[in-house]
């Protein structure tokens, strides 16, 4: 495919960023949308809640593939404020698909593990497997999956609809909060501090998966499902994740092992879910990556632990 273009949303975030890379290091012509951080050349300012906007990006920039990284992803923001998540989770993606479809572009949604349950016994998912979110993020992305599918439904376009589910993220960051990964780095230089005492949850099962992993599997889902011949056969959902396992307290015991630190101002917390909590986290939500080997794509990852020493060596020096 001679010309290839694509269009990367939330281009200034944290996975935004390394797929905008990912289409680039490969030839692509790509541009990011952004908002607060845009500078106009690159990265362009759109308001994703403004149709108008949405319109003359697409018909500026005429791409093939639109990358929707886009979202409210951290879940005690998204109590806070449920209006604004359902707009950018589920109402900016819904016109996005509506418009997306109207033109032919391929457009691939980035969602979350969090659609799963979760229950201990239930992992690994399968990419039909029933999702049930038990918090409001997890909701709001499943809606949000079923709003862009529902309208490449409509138009009749749809294998040009295209879900990727992913779970929690790492990777170079601009703040460690960035990344509910990177900022426990945070939370272990805080254990150095006299009379510190930290509560680390040490139930749920997280698999890190690395942005620049995830970068490369969107641009070669946009190759496989752009040279396709019958689109139609398919899946609409793809999972990718990392086969990495950990609790938040064993990264904050690997960061700290890296770097030479002390953590036991850093207690380990068995109990699970307060149930008082309004955020209720899914224990286990591993997915499984079957549907993209099986269309050929390489789901190997960066080893957790081998990214963090070059980038602990790296602040070193």
């Amino acid at each position: 495919m001679s010309g290839k273009t694509a269009v990367v949303t939330g281009a200034t975030g944290l996975l935004g960023r390394q797929v905008l890379k990912a289409f680039a290091d490969d030839d692509w012509t790509v541009k990011g949308t952004g908002y607060s951080r845009a500078d106009g050349t690159d990265i362009l300012k759109v308001d994703l809640g403004n149709a108008d906007e949405l319109k003359k990006v697409l018909d500026d920039v005429k791409p093939q593939v639109v990358v929707h990284c886009a979202a409210n992803r951290f879940p005690d923001k998204v109590d806070k404020d449920p209006e604004g998540t359902r707009a950018i989770n589920v109402e900016a993606p819904r016109t996005l698909a509506q418009l997306c479809a109207e033109r032919s572009i391929l457009l691939i949604y980035i969602s979350t593990d969090y659609v799963f349950p979760g229950k201990p016994g239930d992992a690994p998912y399968e990419n039909n497997a029933e999702p049930a979110p038990t918090n409001l993020y997890g909701q709001t992305k499943l809606d949000g999956e079923r709003a862009v599918l529902h309208e490449f439904k409509m138009a009749g376009k749809e294998g040009l609809g295209v879900v990727l589910r992913v779970p929690v993220l790492y990777g170079s960051a601009e703040s460690n909060a960035e990344s509910a990964v990177n900022v426990l780095m945070d939370s272990v230089l805080k254990a150095q501090q006299e009379g510190a005492s930290i509560s680390m949850d040490h139930w749920a099962l997280r698999y890190p998966t690395n942005t620049e992993d995830i970068g490369r599997v969107c641009k070669d889902i946009a190759a496989k499902y752009l040279d396709a011949s019958d689109r139609n056969s398919l899946p609409r959902i793809l999972q990718f994740s990392s086969e990495d396992k950990y609790t938040k307290y064993e990264i904050c015991q690997l960061f700290a092992e890296i770097n030479g630190l002390p953590i036991d101002r850093i207690k380990p917390n068995t109990e699970g879910n307060d149930p008082n909590a309004s955020v209720q986290r899914p224990y286990d939500c591993h997915l499984s990556t079957k549907a993209l080997k099986d269309l050929g794509i390489d789901v190997s990852t960066q080893n957790f632990v081998g990214w963090w020493r070059r980038e602990f060596r790296a602040f070193r020096h």
